[in-house]
């Protein structure tokens, strides 16, 4: 059985939520927490969870922070580029994302979590 990974920020009400899921179904041990704002995936990690996930990267950011709208909104940007602005600035990535198995899902809702448990 391969660990959870769920890419988490303590301070989101749905990204608490989900991981509440996560942990009231899978054992402690087998849950990788990954505090993605202090450790944030690399480009190669973010290219593959777009991948599980099925969506382009302009998809899984955060339009409504100010960070994008003060320094991104209404510029074009290349899959791989905005790829590397997610990854320089981990902020603008949705959240929370759970891996397992191959599979990945953005916990919004958070009951989404359930489809890959």
């Amino acid at each position: 059985m391969s660990k959870v990974k769920i890419f988490h920020n303590p301070r989101c009400g749905k990204s608490r939520e989900t991981l509440k899921i996560v942990q009231e179904q899978v054992a402690e041990e087998e849950i990788d927490i990954i505090k993605y704002l202090e450790e944030p995936p690399s480009t190669e990690e973010l290219t593959t969870i777009l991948s599980l996930l099925g969506i382009k990267a302009e998809e899984l950011v955060r339009k409504n922070e100010q960070l994008w709208k003060d320094n991104f909104k209404g510029r074009e940007f290349s899959e791989e580029e905005l790829v590397k602005v997610m990854v320089e600035n981990p902020k603008l990535i949705e959240r929370p994302i759970v891996v397992k198995d191959g599979k990945a899902v953005i916990g919004r809702p958070p009951e989404q979590v359930k489809s890959i448990l």
